[in-house]
């Protein structure tokens, strides 16, 4: 891993991803990128004369503030010994995110989001799902303040179909990164059963030929795919979950209807998604 872009709005979200990127980033000598996207409405800036004088007072000053919290924002104690680069860029923040991964080559994004749930969660397609559905580099979500972040116990979710082995060499590389043990998590639930022996054959047919290192190989029953997956992070002790993800209405397509969505609205733990 050289390099982990990371959306910066200057809110507590994006400094935990922050912190979660610095992590990574000093285990895999990766430099981070930071990047502030000032989404102006039409009028205040002509992107095609972004740094002549056609562009406005109001959006030099909106350039001057971003830059001046970039350099607070760059001095806190869990980026110091960090390779950083940042930029402040006028465009939408979904698409600059997505543009911004491809021309700086990075090889992960990590982004804070604060999650969802109710009548917001109907409504609002935040930008943090927005790159999750069509980034083609994996995407860290990150919810939570964590003050000891570590990738020791990892566990990756799955149908385990064989369509979905294209993108699992990705995640044995991300686990083997950080001498990780990687836990194979098959869910069952009374509306999608499935006997012991036939989710343990399935496992094993998907995982052959391929050198996992440390792993085990798990079938947890539970109401909902969903819950499953949360409360066996909690009995292993997880430290981050691994989905993949279609592309297709986010990660509505990632097991059935919109479990992967929920997953990451709901999971306090840093959920990282693959793209197949």
């Amino acid at each position: 891993m050289k390099s982990i872009l990371v959306p910066v709005d200057f809110s507590k979200q994006a400094e935990y991803a922050a912190k979660v990127a610095s992590v990574i980033a000093k285990q895999t000598d990766a430099k981070i990128f930071l990047l502030h996207m000032l989404e102006l409405p039409t009028g205040i800036i002509d992107p095609a004369s972004f740094g002549s004088t056609n562009n406005s007072p109001t959006a030099l000053l909106f350039l001057k503030r971003a830059h001046e919290k970039f350099e607070d924002f760059k001095k806190s104690s869990f980026l110091k010994g960090v390779k950083v680069e940042d930029s402040v860029q006028f465009h939408k923040a979904y698409d600059g995110i997505i543009d911004e991964s491809v021309k700086q080559g990075a090889d992960l994004i990590v982004m804070g989001s604060k999650g969802a749930s109710g009548i917001e969660e109907m409504l609002v397609g935040s930008n943090t799902e927005k790159v999750v559905r069509n980034s083609e580099i994996p995407v860290l979500v990150v919810k939570e303040d964590i003050s000891n972040f570590k990738i020791e116990n990892i566990v990756f979710a799955s149908n385990f179909k064989f369509d979905k082995r294209s993108a699992f060499q990705k995640i044995l590389n991300f686990a083997q990164l950080f001498n990780a043990k990687l836990h194979l998590l098959k869910i069952n639930t009374i509306h999608n059963f499935e006997t012991t022996k036939d989710s343990s054959d399935a496992i094993r047919n998907f995982i052959n030929d391929f050198d996992l290192g440390d792993f085990s190989l798990n079938i947890y029953n539970d109401v909902s795919i969903e819950l499953g997956i949360l409360n066996f992070a909690k009995v292993i002790d997880a430290d981050i979950i691994l989905l993949n993800t279609h592309g297709r209405r986010g990660l509505a397509h990632l097991f059935n209807g919109s479990i992967g969505e929920d997953l990451t609205n709901h999971a306090k733990l840093p959920v990282l998604t693959f793209k197949l």
